[in-house]
Parts: C-alpha cells; structure tokens; sequence
C-alpha cells in the first residue's frame, strides 16, 4: 500500500473514532462466490469500520462505491472519492478479482468436487421399562458430499430404510443419524448399512446383543468340560505312543544240546553219537529176560554218517 493509503486510513479512523465512542476496527476482505456448477459467481472487495461495510469495490466500473447508508455515509463517500484517485487501490482489487477466476477450478475441485467416505458407530440405548428390547442408534459423520442411504438390517433382510436429516459438521463434511427398537433375544445380528458415492461398496456395522448371566454361564462350563476333554484325551494318546513294545507271542524253537544246528554233514560225531550207558539192573531183583531188542538200546541216528557200530548198543539176550 502507498504511504498515502495509509495516511488516508488513518486520518479518516481518527476522525470516525473522534465521532465514535472506544476502539475502531478498520479492515478489508474479499471472497469469490462459486455457483453449484463451480462458475465463478461474482467477485466482492469491501472495507469495513468495525464489521460494517464502509466502502464495496464494483468491478464492472472499476471503482469503489460507498456502500454504508447509515450515519457514516457521508464520510464514506469522502473516502472513496479519496481512494479512487490512489491507483494502487484498484490495482489490489483487480489482481484479487483475478487470482479469484485462476483458482475457482482448484477451490471447486478440493471442495465441491471431493469425496469424503463416512464412519459409522452403533450405540444402543437400554430402555428402561422394557427389558428386551432395546433403542439402537446409528451414527455416521464425517462424509462429503451430503447425499447418503442408511438401511437397518436384521439377519440380513432389511427392516428399515429411509431419508434422514442431515447436519453440517462445519469442517465440510456432515452428520446423520437413524434410529431402530431392537430385540434383546440372542441370536439376533443387526447392521447398520450405509451406501455413500465414495465407497465401492456399503460400510457395514454390526450389533448383537449380549448373553444372560445364565447363558454365560453354560457357555463357561461347556468349555471348561470341553478343554478338560482336550486334556485327557491328549494325555491317553501320549501314553499309547510311549508303551514298550514286547517280543512276539509264541514259543521259540530251542535248539538240541547234543545236536549241531549248521547244515551239512558231520564227519565229528557229536555228543549224541557217544555211547549211551543202559539202564542197569534194578536193585534186588534179577536180570530180566529180554525177548527183543530193546527200543532205547539200539543205535541213535546223527546228523552225520557213523563209523562201526554203536558202543551203547546192548546184545541181543535171551531168556
């Protein structure tokens, strides 16, 4: 600003302060008004006396207008005659005007046109003199654009399906609610589903009510007597696998103690081609007649061939 402008200012805010009484606030803003197709709606430049329009910038004449109809509108227009003579005035509104037509497309693109997806919550609200059922509410806040369809599901067939009334959240984004009388019965699954344009699919968000102290309370036991059962169970297949095992069942074949278990054939005779002694005679009695061959004194066969004849073998006797 020229240092005219600035002395302009300040002698006509000590001259409205004079005037007035207290502190003054004398400042300037400009916006640019976008239509819902994202056009450029206007352009406004307006200085101010504490939060009054004094002066509004016209851009089709390019000059400013006093614009304060009130007990300072005479020295409104003393100071825009004064201001329209100071270049640097218009020319700051100008390059405001144009700043304001570059960048529309980019404000519309970061607001209009952006989209934000919602966040949903269930909260149930217990109602006291009705102990099964219960008020559920579905929140969902913080999506952009406003448009927005909430369905309350029970067990996935829809229930309740409506238009909602919808509030600025003041960032942009807005807010919404839709409310449903639940049952408390278990067994029953209740989603709050929200179709928005940001998202590809719905947002989903469940409910189910919680057990009765006595359902917990079979439920606590069924699966302490289920894990005792996984306990035992492990602990018998354990001790299965770690028995010894034994020998197979049977008798086994022992071999002869006079008898040689390799194959083939002997030329030793062995302990059982030896001479066996026969039994002899009984005490007190006499020898007693034989009237053939007795079956345990002939000769014994060996594994092997026999060389002469058998020394155990007894004569044949006579009576």
């Amino acid at each position: 600003m020229a240092p005219t402008g600035f002395g302009v200012l300040g002698a006509i805010g000590l001259v409205l302060n004079c005037r007035a009484a207290g502190a003054f606030i004398l400042h300037m803003a400009s916006s640019c008004p976008l239509l819902a197709n994202g056009s450029l709606g206007g352009f406004e430049f307006t200085m101010a006396f504490n939060k009054n329009p004094l002066l509004c910038y016209d851009p089709d004449v390019q000059h400013f207008i006093a614009c304060d109809w009130g007990l300072l509108h005479n020295y409104a227009l003393f100071l825009a005659d004064i201001i329209n003579h100071e270049t640097i005035w218009v020319q700051r509104a100008e390059a405001r005007r144009k700043a304001c037509t570059e960048l529309a497309t980019q404000f519309w693109t970061h607001t209009a046109l952006r989209k934000t997806p919602p966040q949903v919550r269930i909260v149930p609200v217990p109602i006291s003199n009705d102990p099964d059922t219960v008020h559920l509410i579905c929140h969902v806040w913080g999506f952009y654009p406003p448009s927005v369809t909430i369905q309350w599901l029970h067990n996935g067939l829809v229930v309740a399906s409506g238009d909602t009334k919808l509030l600025p959240s003041g960032d942009w984004t807005y807010r919404t609610q839709m409310s449903l009388r639940a049952s408390t019965a278990a067994g029953s699954t209740y989603t709050c589903s929200v179709w928005h344009s940001s998202l590809e699919q719905p947002l989903q968000e469940d409910w189910s009510p919680n057990l009765s102290p006595r359902m917990m309370v079979m439920v606590a036991v069924a699966a302490m007597v289920l894990t005792l059962g996984l306990v035992v169970l492990t602990a018998g297949v354990f001790s299965f696998c770690q028995r010894p095992q034994g020998p197979a069942a049977g008798p086994s074949p022992q071999p002869d103690a006079g008898s040689d278990s390799s194959p083939g054939t002997q030329n030793d005779p062995g302990p059982s081609s030896g001479p066996h002694p026969s039994p002899g005679p009984h005490p007190g009695s006499g020898p007693h007649p034989s009237y053939g061959p007795h079956p345990g004194s002939g000769p014994h066969p060996s594994p092997g061939p026999h060389s002469g004849p058998d020394p155990g073998s007894a004569p044949d006797s006579y009576a």
